[in-house]
């Protein structure tokens, strides 16, 4: 058995690599990426002017404003290049910095004119305003004029981007041929190199908010984690027993009563009861506040006050959140249990003297738990999934809300962010079931 779960775990790593690259390539071919809504809105801004400006792009965007974006998003390289630099196994290229070098110079000998192009520019560098001059010919002599300094001393580097490379890049962003890319120039660009992915905990910015993502999704975990571990307790504390009484008391009013409560419940999509329960609970009766999991000016509370104060914001949302798993728990335990209490050995049992309740509880009902201990596992993902329409309805800023709201604004870096901890938790569920049921039924044995 322990060979079983050192491979499974083993296998958590390649599953997550499979997940992340399909998913990762298709944000980048889908509609609506960053660059595109970046340029709606500069096109709203600058729509008056439209036109006006030579060196606008589409969108309302200039061509080296453009460019930065692709750099920030990894657009400018191949989708396999950019997905392992999102992984944090690639370097990727920072503090950007560039300058065109000039191709003005001309000399006339006889009737012919020779070009002599100049081959040193200026770059100077973004945020610290320091100068480094680039020889294209001699790009490892790039230094600083501040101190003389070689850059590549400093951590830096340097390359020439050709006219050829910047047309090519032109007409690639375009979906254009490149010989009707506007005339470019060579360029010297300097920056520095890093390694910033996933592996080394960085998720990247929002291109929505701005923020960093693993700062987002840490703000919203316990949120998730609060209803989740709520849900879990009430869910099991109350439909376990529940399916013992029904699966004894089959046939009688209260297995039908309850049935029917139940089923009408898990009928009833859990936004959809929010929205019944915002309007007569909470608008027309005031009995419940609207929105949100803490009133105003909560922080002048004491500590029980806002302990009453969050449990006065949670009734409406956790009756959302646990509506559905009533149905499905309570069923299950009272159809498992009412099989075994069919069985042989529980009659058999019985039959040689053993009382009722002990063939219940101490022979009927640890069978009838193996099938309900395989979705214990799941848990895990119910603990920072959340439901994003409950969220939505309720306006509480938790997991799965920031899930909803990435798919919706395209926002790559916080959907892929969102998506590796949930795939992760989902193999790491199932994994904790296959032990769960193991601990519970000695008979099964993995190989």
């Amino acid at each position: 058995m322990k060979a079983y779960f050192i491979r499974r775990f083993l296998l958590i790593p390649i599953t997550l690599f499979g997940v992340t690259l399909i998913v990762f390539t298709l944000t980048r071919f889908m509609p609506g990426s960053p660059m595109e809504r970046a340029m709606q809105q500069a096109s709203q801004v600058d729509e008056n002017s439209k036109g006006s400006s030579g060196d606008k792009e589409q969108g309302g965007l200039s061509d080296e404003q453009l460019e930065e974006l692709e750099e920030e998003y990894g657009y400018d390289k191949p989708v396999v290049v950019a997905y392992f630099q999102w992984l944090g196994l690639a370097p990727r290229e920072r503090q950007i910095s560039k300058a065109d070098f000039k191709e003005g110079g001309e000399d006339t000998i006889g009737a012919a004119v020779i070009e002599d192009p100049e081959n040193e520019t200026l770059v100077v560098l973004k945020g610290s305003g320091r100068q480094v001059k680039v020889d294209r010919n001699a790009l490892e002599d790039a230094y600083f004029l501040d101190n003389g300094k070689k850059v590549s001393e400093s951590g830096w580097s340097v390359r020439v981007d050709s006219p050829k490379d910047r047309a090519e890049r032109w007409a690639r962003r375009n979906f254009k041929d490149v010989g009707s890319a506007p005339e470019k120039t060579a360029r010297a660009v300097v920056f520095k190199t890093r390694f910033a992915g996933l592996v080394q905990g960085d998720l990247g910015r929002s291109s929505t908010y701005q923020d960093k993502v693993s700062d987002m999704i840490l703000a919203r975990i316990p949120i998730a984690v609060y209803f989740g571990l709520l849900s879990t307790i009430i869910i099991y504390g109350i439909c376990i027993p529940l399916g013992i009484v029904k699966a004894i008391k089959h046939r009688t009013f209260l297995d039908n009563a309850s049935s029917v409560m139940i089923f009408v419940g898990y009928s009833i999509p859990g936004f959809a009861l929010g929205a019944l329960l915002l309007v007569y609970l909470g608008a027309r009766l005031g009995w419940f506040p609207l929105f949100g999991l803490m009133s105003p000016g909560v922080e002048d509370l004491s500590f029980f006050e806002k302990v009453k104060d969050l449990a006065h914001h949670t009734v409406l949302p956790l009756s959302c959140y646990i509506i559905g798993g009533f149905a499905y728990t309570t069923m299950m335990m009272k159809n498992n249990l009412m099989d075994n209490l069919a069985a042989d050995y529980v009659r058999t049992a019985v039959a040689k003297g053993v009382s009722f309740r002990s063939a219940v509880f101490k022979h009927a009902f640890r069978n009838s738990f193996i099938p309900i201990a395989t979705s214990l596992g799941g848990l895990i993902t119910m603990f920072v999934g959340g439901s994003m329409l409950v969220e939505q309805v309720f306006d509480i800023q938790g997991f799965g809300l920031l899930q909803y709201q990435a798919i919706t604004n395209r926002d790559n870096y916080v959907i892929m962010g969102t998506l590796t901890i949930s795939a992760f938790l989902m193999v790491l569920g199932n994994i904790l079931s296959d032990f769960i049921v193991a601990m519970v039924d000695p008979r099964i044995k993995f190989h």
